[in-house]
């Protein structure tokens, strides 16, 4: 089976150190490297989430953006996601909205084109894939987003602020996945090793805020991704943001016979 990344479709059309700002209150919360790297055990303690997505990456002087949408459960790492494509360059035609399933090691997808039946499923074991699934889905599964967490190296305190009404600390550092790897859950660890094996480089930039209680309310990384289609690596911005902690979220895997067997054209 052949099966072609949502971003490489889009590509191919188109040590810790804490920050001198801190307040006393925050001095409270100690070292930023060792606080992240727990980020993702606190997503887990909080149970479920909303989420709201974005990719986005310039190519070919084009930048295009992903976005989705959906609900996700940090204890049995399951999620679903709505994903929407942007439109083609000549902004005239609509993609119909990916349903995206993310399970531990797998991705479920439907709508997702390129011959597949619409009533049917793709699957894909996410460690096949040479990142893992951090960015071809077009999504970052929002428990892999925490896990690359894990591998932070370097961290500084970069101060309060104020997203969508809560209180949250700003935290930027850079993670490193193959350091990831070895800190991932059971159902994350393939992937992450997937991921440091297949990116431009295995070191993670990034952005994060936790709330008061030490969830992650947004995460920015800026991964360097190479899609086979051409010489240079596209640098990809992936945004995910969690609210609405609690959230109810019933999410239910496709039967194996509703799961599409043949070959899938690359789009």
């Amino acid at each position: 089976m052949v099966v072609a990344g949502l971003v490489a479709g889009v590509c191919a059309g188109a040590c810790g150190c804490s920050g001198g700002g801190a307040d006393a209150d925050d001095a409270r919360a100690g070292d930023p490297v060792a606080l992240l790297h727990g980020a993702a055990d606190t997503l887990v303690r909080a149970g479920t989430s909303k989420a709201r997505t974005s990719m986005e990456m310039a190519t070919g002087g084009t930048r295009v953006t992903i976005r989705g949408q959906g609900v996700y459960d940090y204890r049995r790492q399951l999620g679903e996601l709505k994903v929407l494509l942007p439109q083609d360059p000549a902004g005239t035609s609509e993609h119909r909205p990916i349903t995206e399933l993310l399970a531990p090691g797998a991705l479920f997808m439907k709508n997702r084109g390129a011959g597949v039946p619409a009533d049917k499923w793709v699957r894909v074991e996410t460690a096949t894939l040479s990142d893992g699934n951090l960015v071809t889905g077009g999504v970052t599964d929002p428990f892999a987003a925490a896990e690359v967490l894990r591998g932070t190296r370097t961290a500084t305190y970069v101060g309060r602020t104020e997203l969508a009404g809560t209180a949250v600390r700003h935290y930027r550092g850079t993670a490193d996945l193959t350091m990831a790897a070895r800190g991932a859950s059971a159902g994350g660890r393939g992937s992450l090793r997937a991921a440091a094996r297949g990116f431009a480089t295995a070191r993670v930039p990034f952005d994060v805020y936790l709330d008061d209680e030490g969830r992650i309310r947004k995460v920015r990384h800026r991964f360097s991704f190479v899609n086979g289609r051409q010489e240079e690596a596209v640098a990809v911005a992936s945004t995910t943001l969690l609210y609405d902690f609690g959230a109810p979220v019933d999410v239910r895997l496709p039967a194996s016979g509703d799961i599409y067997a043949g070959r899938i054209a690359e789009d």
